[in-house]
C-alpha cells in the first residue's frame, strides 16, 4: 500500500513533538495554524509583544501540513494575465499585485537571514515553460511586461531552453529572475517553528472545534479536551475556517498530490547535463510543476482536484502513476523505480484569485486565499495581520487590505458542480503540458 510520505519533510529533521492542550489556558493571544502564515504572526506578535503570552496550537504537527507539502516556489512575479500586460486594462492592478509579491519575497528572506534557516533558498529565479509554444501567447509582451514590473525576464526557445533544462520536452519559456526564488518548504517552515520566540507557547493535536466571544471581552476557543482564553485570535487555517466553527464562504481548498524522485546518479545527472538547479511552472493552471533540486532530485506535481475526502492508497497510487508518465514525458529513461516518495497536500483558493484577509469578528482575524503562492505571501500575510491586529498601519497593509476581494462563493452543491466542471475543462486545456 502506497504511504503518503511529503519526501520535503522526510528529509526535513523533526522537530520535537508539542503538548497537547488540556484544562483551562489562557493567552494574550492565540494564532490558529502552524503554517508558514500562523507562524509568521506568532514571531510578528512576539516581536511586538515581548510580554504577551502567545499560543499557537495545530490540529496535528505544526509545520508538516500544506506549507511543508508545495513545491517549493518563492513568487514574487506571477506571469501576467492577458488583460494585464502592458497597455491591457489590468496592467496597473498588476503593478500593485506585484508590489506586493516583492514585499512578500522580501518578507521570506528577512524571516532567513535573521532566523538563520538553512533551507536551500535560491534567488536564482525559475521558468514559466511549455511543450505547446500556443500556450505561451504574446510572450515577448509578457517579457516585456515582466521587465516593466521590476523582474529580469527573457524569452528562451527551442535547443536553448533543452539545455537549461536538461529535456527536450519543453519548447519555449519565459525564465524570470529579480525576486523570484526557490526553496525546500519543509526546512524554511521547520526553521520558522524551532525559531519560536520564549513567550510562544505550542500545542500540537489539538483541535479547535469552535470559537465564542466571552462578555467581559475575548474569546473563548474550544477544543476536545479543555480550551483556551484568549485576547485576539487569528485563524491561519487556510481554506479550513469552517473546522473551527467560522463560516466562511469565499475561501475553497484544492488537493495537489506531487511525486520527488531519489537523487539522480552521476549517469543519470550527465543525461541532462548537469543542469543547475531549476524550477518550471506551467503557464495552465493545470499543468505540471518541476524543480530539480540542488540534491539532484526531480519533483513532479501535475494534479489537482476539488475534492471532499483526502487522497490515499489505491487513489493515490493512480496520481503516481499520472506523475511517472509526466517524468517519462520529459526524461524518457526515468522508470518507477525511480520515485521516492509521493504525497498530497492542499491549496487555498478564492475566485479572484486575491486573498481573504482582513477582521472576521471582534477580536478575530483571518488571512487565506494564497492561490498557490503561500511560501511568500503566507509568511509576509503573518506578519501583516499581525500588525492589523495590533492596531498597526502602514502602506503595505492598506495595499493588502484593499487587493483583499476573494469573491463570493456560490452553495453547495451548486459550487461542487461548477468547480468540478472548471478543473475538468482546466485539465483538458492542459493535457499537452501535464
Amino acid at each position: 500500500m502506497l504511504n503518503n510520505t511529503c519526501g520535503w519533510i522526510a528529509q526535513a529533521a523533526v522537530s520535537p513533538p508539542g503538548a497537547i492542550l488540556k484544562g483551562r489556558q489562557k493567552a494574550d493571544w492565540l494564532v490558529i495554524g502552524g503554517g508558514f502564515t500562523g507562524l509568521s504572526a506568532a514571531h510578528t506578535l512576539a516581536e511586538l509583544h515581548p510580554q504577551a503570552r502567545i499560543v499557537v496550537v495545530d490540529r496535528q504537527r505544526a509545520a508538516q501540513g500544506a506549507s511543508a507539502r508545495n513545491s517549493g516556489f518563492v513568487v514574487a512575479h506571477e506571469r501576467p494575465a492577458p488583460d494585464e500586460l502592458t497597455g491591457r486594462p489590468l496592467n496597473a492592478q498588476y503593478h500593485v499585485a506585484t508590489a506586493i509579491g516583492k514585499a512578500a519575497c522580501a518578507e521570506v528572506k528577512r524571516r532567513v537571514a535573521s532566523l538563520g534557516i538553512e533551507c536551500e533558498l535560491s534567488d536564482a529565479g525559475y521558468f514559466f515553460a511549455v511543450h505547446d509554444p500556443a500556450k505561451l501567447e504574446d510572450a515577448d509582451l509578457q517579457v516585456q511586461t515582466l521587465r516593466e514590473a521590476g523582474a529580469t525576464a527573457e524569452l528562451i526557445e527551442g535547443e536553448a531552453l533543452s539545455q537549461r533544462l536538461g529535456s527536450a520536452f519543453y519548447q519555449a519559456g519565459i525564465a524570470c529572475r529579480g525576486g523570484n526564488g526557490l526553496l525546500q518548504p519543509a526546512k524554511y517552515v521547520r526553521g520558522l517553528l524551532d525559531a519560536l520566540p520564549e513567550n510562544v507557547s505550542l500545542y500540537e493535536n489539538t483541535e479547535i472545534t469552535g470559537l465564542e466571544h466571552l462578555r467581559g471581552g475575548g474569546v473563548r476557543a474550544r477544543c476536545s479536551n479543555g480550551d483556551i482564553e484568549a485576547g485576539q485570535v487569528l485563524a491561519c487555517v487556510g481554506a479550513f475556517l469552517p473546522r473551527v466553527g467560522l463560516v466562511d464562504r469565499t475561501v475553497f481548498p484544492l488537493e495537489l498530490s506531487a511525486s520527488l524522485s531519489r537523487p539522480l546518479s552521476d549517469d543519470e545527472y550527465a543525461r541532462i547535463g548537469g543542469a543547475a538547479p531549476w524550477g518550471v511552472l506551467s503557464t495552465r493552471p493545470a499543468g505540471a510543476t518541476l524543480r530539480l533540486t540542488p540534491d539532484r532530485r526531480l519533483l513532479i506535481r501535475n494534479t489537482v482536484e476539488y475534492r471532499h475526502r483526502d487522497l490515499a492508497g489505491h487513489s493515490l497510487a493512480v496520481r503516481r502513476a499520472r506523475h511517472l508518465t509526466g517524468l517519462e514525458r520529459r526524461f524518457p529513461w526515468i522508470t518507477d523505480e525511480h520515485l521516492q516518495f509521493t504525497w498530497t497536500g492542499h491549496l487555498s483558493a478564492t475566485r479572484s484569485g486575491e486573498p481573504r484577509f482582513g477582521k472576521l469578528a471582534p477580536g478575530i482575524y483571518s488571512a487565506a486565499g494564497c492561490n498557490g503562492s503561500g511560501v511568500a505571501r503566507g509568511t509576509l500575510w503573518g506578519r501583516l495581520l499581525a500588525e492589523m491586529a495590533s492596531g498597526g498601519q502602514s502602506v503595505l497593509l492598506t495595499s493588502v487590505l484593499n487587493n483583499a476581494r476573494p469573491g463570493w462563493l456560490p452553495p453547495r452543491p451548486f459550487f461542487d458542480i461548477g468547480a468540478s466542471i472548471r478543473l475538468r475543462y482546466e485539465a483538458h486545456q492542459a493535457r499537452t503540458e501535464y
